[in-house]
């Protein structure tokens, strides 16, 4: 494949952006070994782009926004793969009218979120927050003061029905009395799942679990309206994108009582501020975005991204994506 700037004699550059979380030196070697050039930037803003490394014809993307601006500094772009699942850090529509290729993870760690969801409804629903509390101030069983629901008289609501939505509902299945879940872009659903309308999913769900991406109709979509529909008392798990939820609505649901308790992974801002509301409250159980951490996952996540990159160079198209390029 010829990039835009090989006639200048160069390899082709990678750029790899805000790798704050990951090790990005086994994806840079792979790609080095591969015949280009790599770069680490802290990519804020588009005067955050050196002369030197405009000349990318990819890049590797962890958290930051690649908005107009940062199309506009990399006039060779021609693809842009995420550690992640989630893409709503690109632009979508701008690779699209250019013809950039935009890839996101898949599977990388499927296993992991679906396994840390179902932790965090065992650990909401069984009340382990209080018991432990219980227990290092020096108390036992008589000073235990809420009591358990059992998980077979209980409904679990996914919404969204993806990789971890599946995986979740197989291994939750066995534990839950009945399984509900809301998805517009899912046709069929296995025998111990149900589908049903969004109403339905909050009206019906006494543990209610977010596995959608990010969009402009499922930002905030779980809001002060929605928690009035769910169930008196429900749980709410939330290992996807802390934007789908209305913060100050989750707040007052957990002090109302109109929520039991929530799980959560992610957080409408990350990180968050040390004071906020959620770190510390008494009905909230907070990871600090790990539901996509193992030994194996890592391998995925640090090499995949390169791997796609290799992927598209040497067959001009890689194998998933997300929007199709033409460079």
């Amino acid at each position: 494949m010829m990039f835009g700037n090989a006639s200048s004699g160069q390899r082709p550059l990678i750029v790899f952006t805000d790798q704050t979380d990951l090790d990005p030196v086994p994806g840079r070697r792979l790609l080095e070994a591969a015949g280009f050039d790599t770069m680490l930037l802290s990519l804020m803003t588009e005067r955050d782009v050196p002369a030197e490394a405009r000349r990318a014809v990819g890049l590797v993307v962890g958290y930051a926004s690649i908005d107009q601006d940062i199309f506009d500094a990399f006039p060779d772009l021609a693809i842009i793969a995420t550690t992640s699942a989630g893409f709503d850090m690109v632009d979508v529509e701008v690779a699209e009218r250019r013809g950039i290729w935009v890839c996101n993870l898949v599977d990388a760690a499927t296993q992991e979120v679906a396994a840390h969801a179902l932790a965090l409804i065992l650990a909401t629903e069984r009340e382990l927050r209080a018991a432990t509390s219980v227990t290092a101030n020096g108390g036992w069983t008589d000073d235990v003061s809420v009591v358990p629901r059992r998980l077979s008289e209980l409904t679990l609501g996914l919404f969204g029905f993806g990789r971890i939505a599946r995986q979740l509902a197989t291994i939750a299945s066995p534990l839950f009395g009945k399984i509900v879940a809301y998805d517009p872009y899912c046709d069929a659903y296995p025998a111990h799942v149900e589908g049903v309308s969004f109403g339905e999913l909050l009206t019906q769900s006494n543990v209610l679990s977010l596995h959608s991406p990010l969009t402009d109709d499922t930002r905030g979509i779980i809001n002060t309206a929605a928690f009035a529909k769910l169930q008196m008392g429900a749980t709410l798990i939330n290992v996807s994108r802390g934007e789908l939820v209305d913060q100050d609505a989750l707040i007052e649901a957990l002090d109302s009582g109109r929520l039991r308790g929530a799980g959560l992974d992610v957080l409408d801002a990350e990180p968050p501020s040390a004071d906020h509301p959620l770190r510390r409250h008494p009905k909230a159980i907070v990871t600090p975005h790990i539901g996509f951490l193992s030994d194996a996952s890592l391998q995925h996540y640090v090499l995949d991204p390169s791997r796609t990159i290799i992927d598209w160079a040497q067959t001009g198209a890689p194998a998933r994506f997300v929007v199709r390029g033409s460079r």
